[in-house]
């Protein structure tokens, strides 16, 4: 895990894959940490984004790397739709991205396995391998789930975490702050609050 800075996401390296890119602000602090953990960057060969919001995928553009990405997001970045990605937020523009693997429910990433997690954006995902989830900016710690108000979807969203709330997690790795075990935990308390909405 890399940790997000300023604006930027929370990273996760496993294998040759790099999740979410932050901003794109601070690729100087990712690299050095690449490098301090041991990751030599050129050894990377896949980015997966976990949704097209500019704080995850701004650093997109530093990597000469393929770009993955789930079908029902991918559209806005190659188009480089501000508003959808959220880049205006940031007072930043994104250039057209190139997303060169279209991700569906059930992909495989190595070990994980993509859930399309609709909510926070229409092609939102989570990655799972039966004992941790990469979450993206659908589930935080402490019952935190991902706004709505961006081109999500409060049903959606509900629909997801419920879903999310049924598996077994044991580590809970969000695309913003802290990580944590007993991430079933964690998850079921975003649901049942999620529920209030």
């Amino acid at each position: 895990m890399i940790e997000g800075r300023g604006f930027d996401s929370n990273i996760y390296v496993f294998e040759d894959v790099i999740v979410d890119t932050g901003t794109g602000q601070n690729m100087n602090y990712i690299l050095s940490s690449l490098k301090n953990a041991e990751y030599d960057p050129h050894e990377l060969s896949l980015i997966v984004n976990t949704h097209n919001h500019y704080d995850h995928v701004g650093g997109n553009a530093y990597l000469d790397l393929k770009v993955a990405m789930h079908q029902e997001d991918a559209k806005a970045l190659e188009e480089g739709d501000e508003q959808a990605t959220a880049a205006c937020m940031f007072g930043k523009s994104l250039d057209n991205m190139k997303v060169d693997v279209k991700l569906q429910e059930s992909d495989k990433i190595h070990d994980f396995e993509v859930l399309h997690t609709p909510g926070h954006t229409p092609g939102g995902i989570c990655l799972y391998n039966g004992e941790t989830l990469i979450s993206g900016d659908t589930v935080f710690a402490d019952g935190g789930f991902g706004r709505v108000d961006l081109g999500g979807n409060m049903d959606s969203m509900r629909k997801s975490l419920k879903r999310l709330s049924e598996l077994e997690i044991d580590y809970l790795l969000p695309g913003h702050g802290p990580c944590t075990s007993e991430g079933s935990k964690h998850v079921k308390m975003a649901y049942e609050i999620a529920k209030q909405f």
